[in-house]
């Protein structure tokens, strides 16, 4: 297998692998309708019903997200490295107003928006698209950590200022720094093997949504959840299984990376418990905020409903992978 991925063009690798891609969503939107169907003629009671149909929610939602970034990585790579920057820019704008729609804000928190959206936003993304990997590491968790609450103090507003202020950086975390680490895969140069880095985003991707998939899936018929008043989908059966798909399929695609078969499979494993565990974290904030989806409250701000919701797990897996890859490889 890994033969003859290596003796096709680099092109030709990635054709095939969106061919499968497409293919393997096609099938498991297939499977989740027959499933629906299937559901609706068995009697349950109001209880299990209730945990079924938000799976069913669950799954659909997983599924369209898997279709949305699929879409956008074939447009990415189609359209080049610096266009996939400008989307992944993009779609952190628009989840980052998810996320702070959901989020109330007061007149002293204006200034800090401002900042958040068109400077630090933009900023992140122009170090990506520089190349310039020391700073853009560091320059949201420190220099913006610190300036946010200082633009706050000045608008001279202390009303549950702990609150809000980490409320605004923790929206910059995730929507802005955790999602550009995707694009930021292809500013790595590895030592023979170069130009072939979007093969990692690929990576990084396609195993973290098969881990959310499977998860998800294997989740259906059973009972006691870890977390229930958070999420009825996550249990430790399932997210071993899920973990166990992830990390199979890292492993097949190694010969598309610079690992081989088994640091395939423990980067894979990386980033699909940081997303997967993510994605709880995520759906914590929303029960604290009293809605099942991100676009749910935010339809009418942002035009994108619940996009948020399709690249949660993406936003916590990438920092933690791009990390890992580099400390493996000493870049």
């Amino acid at each position: 297998m890994g033969s003859f991925l290596r003796s096709l063009t680099p092109g030709q690798q990635v054709s095939l692998l969106f061919v499968a891609v497409f293919g393997l969503l096609a099938l498991a939107t297939v499977v989740q309708v027959l499933l629906s169907l299937r559901e609706k003629h068995h009697d349950i009671d109001a209880d299990a019903a209730r945990i079924r149909t938000q799976r069913t929610l669950d799954n659909q939602a997983l599924l369209r997200s898997s279709w949305v970034m699929a879409i956008v990585f074939w447009v990415g790579w189609t359209a080049g490295p610096h266009v996939a920057i400008v989307l992944f820019g993009l779609v952190s704008f628009f989840v980052l107003r998810e996320f702070i729609s959901l989020s109330p804000t007061r007149r002293g928190d204006h200034r800090s928006l401002v900042l958040a959206f068109f400077v630090v936003l933009p900023v992140q993304y122009a170090l990506v698209w520089t190349g310039q990997v020391a700073l853009f590491t560091v320059f949201i968790p420190v220099y913006v950590f610190l300036a946010i609450p200082v633009v706050s103090a000045l608008r001279n507003d202390p009303h549950r200022f702990l609150e809000r202020n980490a409320k605004l950086q923790w929206g910059i975390m995730v929507c802005v720094y955790g999602l550009s680490h995707v694009p930021a895969l292809l500013l790595l140069e590895f030592p023979r093997w170069q130009g072939n880095t979007a093969f990692l985003v690929f990576f990084l991707v396609l195993v973290v949504q098969t881990c959310m998939l499977v998860q998800h899936l294997a989740a259906r018929g059973l009972q006691r959840p870890v977390a229930p008043a958070i999420s009825d989908s996550f249990h430790w059966r399932s997210w071993g299984m899920g973990l166990l798909a992830g990390g199979l399929v890292g492993a097949l695609l190694a010969g598309l990376t610079p690992f081989k078969p088994l640091p395939a499979l423990a980067m894979a494993l990386v980033a699909c418990v940081a997303g997967t565990l993510g994605h709880v974290v995520m759906k914590a904030i929303k029960r604290d905020r009293g809605v099942t989806h991100w676009g749910g409250a935010s339809k009418s701000v942002t035009g994108a409903a619940g996009l948020l919701d399709r690249v949660d797990a993406l936003c916590l897996a990438a920092p933690v992978f791009f990390h890992s890859v580099r400390w493996t490889f000493q870049l």
